[in-house]
């Protein structure tokens, strides 16, 4: 009898297994697609900065005015602006938004379209330059309307 039981828990692990490890590593690397322009060397770092975060990251190259018309679908307000757009779980990531607050949007899940880094903060993930110092910036929420607000403050 005990046999048969530990027979049909082993069955039940192995046959299992793979989808609760499937379902566990789905949870911990949402995939991010990233939008940018095929010369931004900074949007390139920022896809290394999410990939070594543990995310997994879909770019896609485009031009200019391509990139301008994501952003324009997906309700980024021209005052956020940045050089790559990305989607992630139902949200925006605008420009060079640390990891630690991607993976805290994701957590909280507020009601905001997305979150942003306007322009291009020395010192934000990307943006990283040897021997000169690194800027404070803010990460910013907005919403359809073009309001923000400020989700962190950052202080390297």
């Amino acid at each position: 009898m005990l046999s048969r039981l530990v027979l049909a828990l082993l069955v039940a692990v192995t046959v299992t297994g793979p989808a609760v490890t499937a379902q566990v590593r789905q949870a911990k690397a949402p995939m991010v697609e990233v939008f940018k322009t095929p010369t931004c060397g900074c949007c390139s770092k920022w896809v290394d900065h999410i990939r070594d975060a543990g995310f997994e990251v879909r770019a896609t190259d485009m031009s200019q005015e391509e990139l301008d018309k994501v952003k324009a679908k997906h309700h980024v307000p021209a005052a956020v602006h940045s050089c790559h757009t990305a989607l992630v779980s139902g949200y925006v990531v605008e420009g060079h938004v640390p990891a630690a607050e991607v993976k805290r949007l994701l957590k909280e899940r507020p009601k905001v379209v997305g979150i942003a880094v306007p322009g291009m903060p020395l010192g934000s993930p990307g943006m990283e330059v040897s021997g000169i110092k690194p800027h404070p910036y803010d990460v910013l929420t907005f919403d359809k309307t073009g309001n923000t607000k400020v989700f962190a403050t950052i202080k390297p």
